[in-house]
């Protein structure tokens, strides 16, 4: 699932490459792809992108009215565990199978929400662009991973008998992280992925805070490696999540992971869990 970095190193790309772009038209493929009917996608015809921006894992895309008057349109996109959102040169073919949202651009360009599989999760909403904030997808938000919240914010919102996996990916709790970099986040910290938010000391607290600039230093990353075009697959620089068996790389030991429906978490036993190896998923009482 792209999360906040890749998110946040689309959007930039988006941005630089899509301002002040004429429409064209815009229609979608994906059958449930667009959840909102008013504006319609027609409404976006004639005009121009003033911007692209993230607001925790969500692009957001804005349009200019046509006669520079008049409220702007935003675009709210959710690419789930399998989308995209990429700039074409060409159009696609209404059979593209991969095709949820496309914005059709006057210059023969195109803005393709793409997602791969057949579940068919992502999706885009149109909305007066003051209304953003308030659409409850946005407005049920922690605050942003990065820039991090203050150290006193983190600590009351992980204040719960919660494991701190499972919080941190919660988007109402603090916003961007999912299934990758909260591995990486936890690891940096040297903190249990099942340890509950609400036993951590204060030291501990002030270590996870501290952690969190693993966000800004992938979107660094990216920055050095990625050129214009968003790849399909970014070079994520991930130092533990699904190397399960490979040496930790700051002591060497043997990484762990346990094994969900959905996803993996990945950490290292010598430093995160007191040198105990959880074997089963169902024994996750037992790492405390």
């Amino acid at each position: 699932m792209p999360e906040l970095p890749e998110v946040e190193i689309t959007a930039r790309r988006l941005d630089a490459g899509l301002r002040d772009a004429e429409v064209d038209s815009a229609l979608s493929p994906g059958m449930v792809a667009l959840k909102s009917f008013d504006p319609p996608l027609a409404a976006l015809e004639g005009r121009r992108i003033s911007g692209v921006r993230r607001i925790g894992k969500m692009p957001v895309i804005e349009f200019a009215p046509t006669d520079g008057t008049g409220d702007r349109i935003a675009m709210l996109v959710h690419m789930m565990s399998a989308g995209r959102l990429q700039l074409f040169d060409k159009r696609a073919s209404l059979r593209d199978r991969t095709a949820r949202v496309l914005v059709r651009l006057t210059d023969g360009r195109e803005l393709r929400l793409r997602e791969f599989g057949t579940k068919q999760r992502a999706w885009a909403k149109l909305m007066a662009a003051g209304d953003v904030e308030a659409d409850e997808m946005v407005a049920t938000l922690g605050p942003e991973a990065w820039p991090e919240p203050s150290v006193e914010d983190l600590a009351r919102r992980i204040d719960h008998p919660r494991h701190l996996h499972p919080m941190l990916r919660d988007q109402r709790v603090i916003a961007g992280i999912g299934r990758s970099w909260v591995d990486e986040v936890l690891w940096e910290a040297a903190l249990s992925p099942f340890r509950q938010g609400s036993d951590l000391e204060e030291e501990e607290v002030e270590r996870l805070h501290g952690s969190l600039h693993v966000l800004g230093d992938a979107i660094e990353h990216y920055e050095d490696v990625i050129g214009d075009v968003v790849p399909d697959k970014l070079p994520m620089p991930l130092r533990v999540h699904r190397r399960e068996g490979e040496p930790c790389p700051r002591c060497g030991a043997t990484l762990a992971a346990v094994h969900f429906a959905e996803h993996v978490t990945t950490y290292c036993p010598e430093e995160q869990t007191g040198g105990r190896v959880l074997k089963d998923r169902r024994l996750s009482r037992l790492l405390k």
